[in-house]
């Protein structure tokens, strides 16, 4: 069949928008796909019929598209039930790379195009048209509900009783989003996702699962969806694009909540608004003004990597779906910000908790990903915002220079807050100093001076308690004092000298 003569088809109302100089392209079959890269699932030949469930920018149009002609299709026929128009971005991406692009109208069924075309080709068996006409019917019910607004329920309604497929999608860090799966299994398929070089992949969790992410998002903020059984993969992936609608359509909603968030935080931290302000924005994004919330700041940076995500951004995804997405995370310069009510956790601790938990997954999964999280303590009141921000940001910069990790305010009011302020060069200058000569020192004697300072310090100077400690008469330790004391210049019998000492060990 030519394209020319499907065109002439009235009852289809098929507009053509690019291509006019390549109506004679043969058409040797039709493929229904919302696959941001169909090309292995097509041999030359082929009408492409979509419903643009893949773009999510105008960039997707040109990738889209490159993949079609590099795979040789006769033809794409865009639907416009989900957007109501075919996009300007698709129209130029067909005419410069020469595809010819149809438009097919909201109210005309992409089986009927398929019915069609499987009429006029030789070869094609009415009952092999009718198996056709049948799994297309299923996928366009599928595809017009999400389209038409329907969630993540009753798209797990709709694949189970449409393709007999359950199953779950899955946050990165073990957190059950929609349909049914047990939290341990979860966070085991989670791992697995994680863990993946290439997606899809099978995994043995009760039986095997068929895990597939669900967009482009950084994997350690996204989702994935995971079907039981080793499902085929296109249908896989047409399920991973409808819940990446979903998500898409959940996070309009989201960015007008980061927006309060956003400007609650500024006016807490300008300190220009009176308390009467900040307590009905407060109440704007969910908090009772005597709710007892904690704030919490992240970010999330890949190891060495110049480009990519913004740390503060990512940071803020990411414990959006540590916590539930029951916050919305407000991302600045030094990272994101979040107000966490304590209804549901109880304590800031039993909740810094769940955080070390839910991070420590995605570090094992993601080496390369450093995650830092600050906890303040818990607060109540709008006037708390600004000194918990504050808080939250010490332990968050705490956690990031130990590595990564979660970080709690109970952790930053000692010494270890202090040396994480001062700056990695000049704390290792100050270690090198001061105890340069007790390392160079063991090294030339096979002495043990530097641990025996150590452990003299934690047992607060007494002599026959560091003994102990160190299985060694009491008078070894009197002599390594003496050698530490004459080859650092210092004297620890004064609380000053000690100190310095017990601040270089921490510091090296």
């Amino acid at each position: 069949m030519l394209l020319r003569d499907l065109l002439a088809v009235a009852e289809l109302r098929l507009a053509l928008l690019t291509g006019d100089d390549r109506l004679d392209r043969e058409i040797s079959g039709v493929l229904i796909t919302d696959l941001p890269d169909p090309g292995r699932y097509v041999s030359g030949g082929e009408l492409v019929l979509t419903g643009l469930m893949w773009r999510q920018e105008p960039a997707d149009s040109e990738r889209f598209v490159d993949a079609l002609v590099k795979a040789g299709v006769a033809a794409l026929g865009a639907g416009d039930a989900r957007l109501g128009l075919v996009p300007d971005d698709l129209v130029a991406a067909c005419r410069d790379r020469g595809l010819p692009l149809l438009e097919v109208p909201v109210e005309v069924p992409f089986g009927a195009v398929t019915e069609i075309v499987g009429r006029r080709l030789p070869g094609l068996a009415g009952t092999q048209v009718g198996e056709l006409r049948s799994a297309l019917g299923r996928h366009r019910r599928i595809v017009a509900a999400v389209a038409e607004g329907a969630g993540l329920d009753e798209l797990f309604s709709l694949m189970a009783s449409e393709l007999g497929v359950t199953g779950a999608v899955i946050s990165a860090s073990g957190s059950v989003i929609a349909g049914e799966l047990p939290e341990g299994h979860a966070v085991r398929l989670a791992r697995e996702y994680l863990a993946a070089v290439r997606l899809p992949v099978v995994a043995g969790v009760d039986g095997p699962f068929t895990v597939f992410a669900v967009d482009r998002s950084d994997r350690a903020a996204g989702w994935a969806l995971a079907c039981r059984g080793e499902l085929d993969v296109e249908i896989g992936f047409e399920l991973a694009s409808c819940v990446a609608m979903e998500r898409t359509r959940m996070e309009e909603g989201r960015r007008v909540e980061r927006r309060l968030a956003e400007q609650l935080i500024a006016l807490a931290c300008s300190g220009a608004a009176d308390l009467s302000e900040l307590s009905a924005r407060l109440r704007t994004c969910g908090i009772d003004a005597a709710e007892p919330y904690v704030v919490v700041t992240a970010t999330a940076a890949r190891r060495n990597a110049t480009e990519g995500p913004d740390p503060a951004v990512l940071g803020g995804q990411v414990v959006e779906e540590l916590l539930g997405r029951q916050v919305v995370a407000a991302a600045g310069a030094d990272g994101s910000v979040a107000l966490m009510p304590l209804r549901e956790h109880g304590t800031a601790d039993a909740l810094a908790a769940r955080l070390r938990e839910r991070t420590a997954l995605l570090s094992a999964g993601l080496p390369g990903t450093r995650v830092s999280i600050g906890v303040s303590g818990a607060l109540t009141g709008p006037s708390a915002i600004r000194g918990g921000v504050e808080e939250a940001g010490h332990a968050r910069r705490l956690a990031d220079a130990r590595g990564g990790g979660v970080v709690t305010s109970d952790e930053i009011y000692t010494h270890v807050l202090l040396l994480a302020t001062v700056p990695g060069d000049v704390r290792r200058s100050f270690a090198e100093r001061l105890l340069g000569p007790l390392f160079d020192y063991d090294r030339r004697h096979q002495a043990e001076l530097v641990r025996t300072l150590g452990s003299f310090l934690e047992c607060a100077g007494s002599w026959n308690a560091c003994a102990e400690r160190l299985h060694v008469h009491v008078n070894t330790v009197r002599y390594r004092i003496r050698r530490v004391e004459e080859l650092t210049g210092k004297n620890l019998s004064s609380m000053a000298d000690r100190v310095d000492l017990f601040l270089a060990l921490r510091a090296g």
